[in-house]
């Protein structure tokens, strides 16, 4: 691979090595970059010491909806231990992938580590679990979607700054929390995707209709790179949490061909090794590989895209960063795994139906009689109007913690489900 150091394509190969080794950062012409920012909602003027993705970053680590992370779980709930996965720790493992993998591909890193920290903002309590008893709920109303709530939050819940309400962040960090997955309409704006069924969320309509996200676009690469960050610490992070909860064993683990060639990695160079280490070896190598197979296949797209800009990446026909095909099936593979062993355990799904049952009974106590709403939440409410009464709920719901909701739930039923 020829390495001029200037970031620019040589002879029709990508130069990428530039500050990979020395830590230096190279920022390449597809990066978005801050200074050419498409800038915010509501004008503020530059800071003297901070880029606009900088800001961005710092807004959302503040936010009162990013120290809830800390008390929300996904698949298992505070009860089980200290040692599991938060949202919070969560969000730090994705948000240092996503860093790692700006940096190699000449991204910003301060915009991609922005997304990474505010993926999860939209996040219910008790995990995927909350945001089906939610989105229940709110059948007929909108129902409820995550990447919608988050940025409800960012936009408009988040009441910290006296000139508007939300983080007022830049156009670039909400277009990536909207569309890090992937374009959400045609060139038509027809729903596509994972909205293709039921339609984009009226929240993301609504906010596209006074600042333009360009929906029928993909997001920058540095959104790309937190979604996928998000896939890999989803991964080894649930196959560490499983492993530590006794839900599967490293045997068990060998039924994914990409798995059993890690541990057979693994042992050949520490035979014996204790099966704890040995399962803190495996989830360092799954993260290892996963990430230079992004760096790879990343660098053979961008090759072939050539792309001057942003923008260009924003308008290619496909992502841009992006697995491999081997290793895009042995994420599939570790997925559907996941989704027998762990999901679906009955001990988890035990947790799941207390949850679901403690979100469900808050939503129809709240809606049911609004006066037991906190006053804050009462502010402006027509109880009259019924679609944005349970929109108010789901709002206030969605923004609990594990350990609140089930405080909540105490407070106003005598039967609380025992969550272990």
């Amino acid at each position: 691979m020829t390495a001029k150091g200037n970031g620019v394509f040589v002879d029709g190969v990508l130069d990428v090595f530039r500050g990979r080794v020395s830590g230096e950062r190279w920022r390449a012409p597809w990066a978005s970059d801050p200074v050419a920012s498409r800038g915010r909602l509501y004008d503020e003027g530059a800071s003297p010491t901070r880029s606009g993705f900088q800001r961005d970053r710092d807004r959302v680590i503040h936010s009162a909806a990013f120290r809830r992370l800390k008390h929300k779980t996904q698949v298992f709930v505070y009860h089980e231990g200290d040692h599991y996965r938060t949202r919070l720790t969560h969000t730090i493992e994705v948000s240092q992938i996503a860093r790692s993998l700006a940096r190699a591909l000449g991204l910003d890193e301060d915009l991609a580590e922005a997304l990474a920290l505010a993926h999860d903002l939209g996040h219910t309590p008790f995990g995927h679990t909350g945001e089906d008893a939610l989105d229940a709920c709110m059948k007929g109303f909108g129902g409820f979607d995550h990447n919608a709530q988050a940025l409800r939050i960012v936009t408009r819940l988040e009441r910290r700054y006296a000139g508007f309400d939300g983080l007022n962040l830049t156009w670039e960090t909400l277009e990536g929390l909207v569309k890090h997955n992937g374009p959400l309409t045609d060139a038509s704006g027809a729903p596509f995707g994972r909205y293709a069924a039921h339609g984009v969320p009226g929240a993301i309509l609504e906010y596209d209709a006074v600042h333009n996200l360009e929906l029928s676009t993909f997001a920058s690469g540095e959104a790309q790179v937190a979604a996928i960050a998000d896939d890999i610490a989803y991964d080894a992070a649930d196959i560490d949490d499983g492993l530590r909860a006794g839900l599967f064993t490293l045997d068990d683990l060998r039924a994914i061909p990409f798995i059993a060639g890690l541990i057979d990695e693994v042992y050949a160079l520490h035979p014996g090794l204790e099966a704890f280490r040995a399962a803190h070896e495996l989830i360092r190598r799954v993260i290892t590989r996963f990430v230079e197979d992004v760096i790879r296949e990343s660098e053979k797209r961008l090759s072939a895209l050539r792309p001057k800009s942003a923008q260009d990446i924003r308008d290619a026909s496909d992502a841009v960063v992006a697995f491999s095909p081997a290793i895009a099936q042995a994420d599939r593979d570790i997925k559907g795994f996941l989704f027998t062993y762990m999901y679906r355990h009955p001990r988890v799904m035990h947790v799941r139906a207390g949850a679901d049952r403690v979100v469900a009974d808050l939503f129809e106590r709240f809606t049911g009689d609004p006066r037991l709403l906190p006053e804050e939440w009462r502010e402006d409410l027509d109880v009259k109007d019924e679609a944005r009464l349970r929109r108010r709920v789901a709002d206030y719901i969605a923004g609990m913690t594990d350990s609140y909701a089930l405080d909540a739930h105490r407070r106003l039923f005598d039967d609380t489900p025992e969550l272990r």
